[in-house]
C-alpha cells in the first residue's frame, strides 16, 4: 500500500492583494518552504468546493480547532472579508517538499460558525450569483447586423 502525503497552503491577502498570512497544514511547528515564501504550520482541515444548498454559489470550508489563536485568524478573515488561497499539493515522501500542485482555488472568507470544539469558516466563490447586478445587453441591429426573425440562429 502506497501512502501519498498531501499538504493545503492557504495564503490569506486582504482587498488590496497584501499578504496577511501564509499556513500549511502538514508539519505542526515546523515551516515548509513553498513558492518561495516560509509557510506557518496551523491545524486546519480544507474541505474542497461544493454547491450550496440553494444551487446558486459554490462553497468550501477550513476547519479549525477552538482556541484563541485559530479564533482571531477566523474573526479577522471574515469580518474583514479577506481572500483566500488554497494550494492542494502532493508532498515528496523522502524530502516532504513539494511534488506537485495538484490544485489551486481562490475564495472569499464569507461567514463563519463554532462551536466548543471547532471553528467552521465558510469560503464563498467571489462571484455570488445572489444580490449580482450584472449588467444587461439587448442587441440589436444596429450593433450587430441584420437579425434573424425566428429563433433559428445557426453558428457556421
Amino acid at each position: 500500500m502506497t501512502v501519498i502525503a498531501l499538504t493545503n497552503f492557504l495564503e490569506v491577502t486582504d482587498a488590496s492583494g497584501n499578504v496577511q498570512h501564509r499556513f500549511q497544514n502538514s508539519k505542526p511547528g515546523e515551516t515548509i518552504n513553498y513558492r518561495g515564501h516560509n509557510w506557518a504550520f496551523l491545524s486546519f482541515i480544507y474541505q474542497g468546493a461544493a454547491k450550496n444548498r440553494t444551487g446558486d454559489n459554490m462553497e468550501s470550508q477550513l476547519v479549525l480547532a477552538n482556541n484563541a489563536i485559530s479564533m482571531g485568524y477566523a474573526v479577522q478573515a471574515v469580518t474583514r472579508k479577506w481572500n483566500v488561497r488554497i494550494d492542494s499539493c502532493s508532498m515528496n515522501p523522502n524530502t516532504f517538499d513539494v511534488g506537485r500542485l495538484l490544485t489551486t482555488e481562490y475564495w472569499l472568507a464569507a461567514s463563519m460558525g463554532y462551536n466548543p470544539e471547532a471553528i467552521e469558516v465558510i469560503l464563498s466563490s467571489s462571484i455570488d450569483a445572489v444580490g449580482a447586478t450584472a449588467p444587461t445587453r439587448v442587441l440589436t441591429s444596429k450593433e450587430v447586423g441584420a437579425l434573424p426573425t425566428t429563433a433559428a440562429i445557426q453558428n457556421r
